[in-house]
C-alpha cells in the first residue's frame, strides 16, 4: 500500500507543508491571522571557519543574491 503523498511524488515535509497551509486558510479570521504567523520562518545560516562563526545571513535573502549573481554570470 502506498500513501497518496508518495504516489503524488510529494515529500513527507512538502505533504506536511500542503496541509497546514490548508488547515489555516479553512480557519475562521482571528485564529487564522494567528495559525498564519506561526507558520512564518526565519532561517539563518552562518559559514564557520578556523574554529569562529562568520555572519550570519537570512536564507531567503542569501539565495535572491545568489541567484541574481547567476542571472548576472550568463
Amino acid at each position: 500500500m502506498t500513501f497518496a503523498w508518495k504516489s503524488a511524488g510529494l515529500t513527507y515535509n512538502r505533504y506536511l507543508a500542503v496541509a497546514a497551509r490548508t488547515v489555516r486558510r479553512s480557519l475562521k479570521e482571528g485564529p487564522r491571522a494567528q495559525a498564519e504567523r506561526r507558520g512564518l520562518v526565519d532561517l539563518r545560516f552562518a559559514k564557520w571557519e578556523n574554529g569562529k562563526q562568520g555572519e550570519a545571513k537570512a536564507l531567503d535573502q542569501a539565495n535572491k543574491e545568489a541567484m541574481a549573481g547567476q542571472a548576472e554570470s550568463k
